[in-house]
């Protein structure tokens, strides 16, 4: 809103320094302050209300901590301070009017409420295992859906493949291929070639490749929705984990943003150049900026837990804002902590299943996701499962969850910096 006012100063009344909010920098600094500023301080109001109110969360499986850390009492759905922490900043600074930066609030809204009704069956109706599982996949599929098809035909939404620059008569002139819609994404480590997804189906021939490339568009969509968004909601299991592995991985894919949005810089790096994407950049922003103040109250001993209020939000974020910008290809990389937790998971259940038809209780890990089987004890396994095996007991230290936690982020803030890399690296 912020933004049309000034815009409304500028043009109209010629006001000195309205005009300051067309920079995109700004913007995105201003958000990150507010939000950062927003989080800090409805987050003390919102712990206050719930703590009055006990609304807290049942207690977490302590069986699992050889340290015994009482996690008891804390309240929950603290995922509800970092969505107003990026929504109110986003309204202000935002243009609202572009087609990402609703695709963003759309995405938000829908994962918030999907994460806030689990997170209110657990709390309020008692149910550990909160919303049933078939209906968060139905939302996540909807919302894969809704930016597929509006990425396919909002009007907004183009691209230019290539972009040069060269210096004539003291000027820098920038020449951009044709605005173009299409399923185009970066391969990472790959110069002067971007994968087409409707070269995948030459053999349909025009024009029916052309449609096939959208439809597998809009279903990978649907997948990376998913799929990091379940990533980030498994790693929710320790004091800052998921907020800080998730702030270190918006501001990897702002900066991407900001490239794909800068008609020089992409030229410069021979990425596709996205018109309107800078509204990405503001989001994100907002969204470090929330998470970062999140962490205030967040990290270890925790005073507030995101819940799923936050995890799946989180996460859908994460994957909308890359398949905004074409950079799907790269989150194994950069969420490659969500994609080893949900790996750990599916593995362990896999081979525990395997093992359950021949009578034995095997495990790979001493628990998972994976974070867990480096907090916990032998023992602390055996005494939930006396039959139980273990493939991979790992070494004999035991870490606290701090030490797991900020180990993770360091592996984080290398793989982004990495992903970054394979700009370059081509």
């Amino acid at each position: 809103m912020l933004y049309y006012l000034w815009n409304y100063l500028s043009e109209t009344l010629d006001l000195p320094g309205a005009g300051v909010l067309n920079y995109v920098t700004v913007r995105a600094i201003l958000a990150i302050i507010v939000s950062l500023v927003i989080s800090i301080w409805f987050g003390k109001a919102f712990i206050k209300f719930m703590k009055k109110r006990n609304i807290s969360e049942t207690q977490r499986d302590a069986k699992i901590d050889p340290f015994n850390v009482e996690k008891k009492g804390v309240p929950t759905m603290g995922g509800i301070i970092i969505i107003a922490s990026i929504v109110i900043p986003c309204l202000l600074f935002g243009k609202l009017l572009n087609v990402y930066m609703l695709l963003m609030l759309v995405t938000t809204v829908i994962l918030g409420g999907i994460g806030f009704a689990d997170d209110y069956i657990k709390t309020f109706k008692k149910k550990k295992d909160g919303l049933k599982g078939w209906y968060k996949i139905l939302g996540q599929i909807l919302l894969g859906l809704i930016v597929g098809l509006i990425l396919r035909f909002s009007p907004q939404v183009v691209m230019n493949e290539t972009v040069e620059t060269r210096i004539e008569n003291n000027k820098e002139i920038v020449i951009k291929s044709p605005d173009v819609k299409s399923t185009r994404t970066t391969i990472p480590f790959f110069k002067h070639h971007n994968l087409n997804y409707a070269d995948l189906f030459s053999f349909m021939g025009e024009p029916y490749k052309y449609w096939a490339g959208w439809v597998f568009f809009v279903a990978l969509t649907v997948f990376v929705v998913a799929a990091v968004s379940n990533g980030s909601n498994l790693n929710d299991g320790m004091d800052g984990m998921a907020a800080g592995n998730s702030a270190i991985i918006g501001l990897g894919i702002g900066v991407l943003a900001y490239l794909s949005s800068n008609a020089v810089l992409s030229g410069y790096l021979d990425i596709m150049y996205i018109p309107g994407s800078e509204e990405v950049v503001v989001f994100l922003a907002a969204f470090v900026g929330a998470l970062v103040g999140f962490l205030w109250y967040n990290s270890f001993p925790a005073q507030v837990f995101m819940g799923d209020t936050g995890s799946l939000t989180i996460g859908g974020i994460i994957a909308v804002s890359t398949v905004i910008i074409h950079k799907e290809l790269l989150l194994p990389i950069m969420c490659g902590i969500f994609l080893i937790e949900s790996l750990s998971v599916i593995i362990q259940k896999v081979y525990f299943k395997i093992g359950k038809k021949r009578g034995v209780h095997q495990r790979v890990w001493k628990r998972t996701p994976i974070h867990d089987h480096f907090r916990t004890s032998m023992e602390k396994v055996l005494e939930a499962d006396p039959t139980s095996t273990v493939i991979y007991k790992g070494g004999k230290n035991i870490y606290h969850e701090m030490k797991i936690t900020v180990r993770f982020w360091i592996v984080t803030i290398i793989l982004v910096a990495f992903a970054i890399l394979t700009l370059k690296i081509r």
